[in-house]
């Protein structure tokens, strides 16, 4: 019998549609198969696509449970596709103002909902904040070397280390944004390093802005995932607002530090990520990413 899903595509991070990072969204995916959602993400083809389900239960202590596919293999959390599934969410259902939990990979995460003016922002809590020690000199040397940089265009305050919300990213801080704009990355070089360094995303960042409400620029690197490069992420941006703190290369002086990452710029998809960390006792607690999103198309498709 054929399966009939509702499908979106959705650009998160952006107001301007084939801007920002498009994310494919299924709002009814109870009836599907794992192996029918791999293809539906790979027929697609965005870095990635949500998959939104109805709990099996009412006691169940979530709205829905959302499931994240690269074209090539599922992911545990994905900051986009978060975005884009509960944009096209309220859309579908035109919600009102409200707090949606939903079930991922990492655990149960609150995603805000804020209607202005028949449109929506959303803000996505994402999981535990994690840093792991920095690399060592060989390592990193293999990281920057793959990544088409020498070892001078590290900014001296960021440790090459791996940071994590819930689906973890290198951190690589580097000097210019012009070196940043004109990286050509190996790939192949970068999957095999995943391999090794147990962690398949590259983020590579500057301080190097020319607008004092953009604190930083990035790019990111996923080949062994299927993504060669993903135009704007919240799961490394948001990642970095621990890093900065953690590492104390950001000076704060409250108990909450916001910033806004941009990304895309190299690729024609500027977007833009704002990202919250609550602090406790000088360390990262909570870390929450905030988004516009514009739908591009809704469609039905049969399988």
């Amino acid at each position: 019998m054929m399966k009939e899903v509702l499908v979106y595509q959705i650009d998160s991070f952006t107001k301007e549609k084939f801007k920002g990072n498009p994310a494919g969204v299924v709002l009814n995916a109870e009836n599907l198969t794992t192996s029918e959602m791999q293809l539906i993400a790979r027929e697609l083809n965005n870095s990635e696509t949500a998959f939104v389900f109805r709990p099996t239960t009412r006691e169940q202590n979530f709205e829905y449970h959302v499931r994240y596919f690269t074209p090539t293999t599922e992911v545990p959390s994905c900051g986009h596709a978060t975005i884009a599934a509960l944009y096209a969410k309220a859309m579908e259902d035109q919600l009102d103002s409200c707090t949606i939990r939903i079930m991922t990979q990492i655990g149960i995460l609150p995603i805000r909902i804020e209607k202005q003016d028949h449109d929506y922002q959303i803000t996505m809590t994402q999981g535990r904040f994690e840093l792991s020690p920095a690399f060592d000199p060989l390592t990193t040397q293999n990281i920057v070397h793959a990544l088409g940089l020498i070892m001078e265009d590290l900014d001296e305050k960021c440790p090459v280390q791996i940071a994590s919300t819930g689906h973890s990213k290198v951190m690589i801080g580097i000097k210019s944004r012009n070196t940043l704009n004109h990286l050509q990355p190996d790939l192949m070089a970068l999957a095999q390093l995943s391999k090794v360094i147990s962690c398949n995303g590259y983020f590579v960042f500057t301080f190097d802005s020319d607008d004092k409400e953009i604190l930083t620029y990035g790019r990111m690197f996923a080949p062994a995932i299927g993504i060669s490069e993903d135009p704007v992420t919240g799961n490394a941006n948001g990642p970095l607002g621990g890093y900065l703190i953690q590492n104390k290369i950001i000076s704060i002086t409250e108990d909450i530090f916001k910033f806004i990452g941009k990304q895309g710029e190299a690729i024609n998809r500027i977007g833009k990520v704002q990202v919250e960390v609550r602090v406790k006792g000088s360390t990262p607690n909570i870390v929450s990413i905030t988004g516009n999103a514009v739908s591009v198309f809704r469609t039905v498709m049969y399988i």
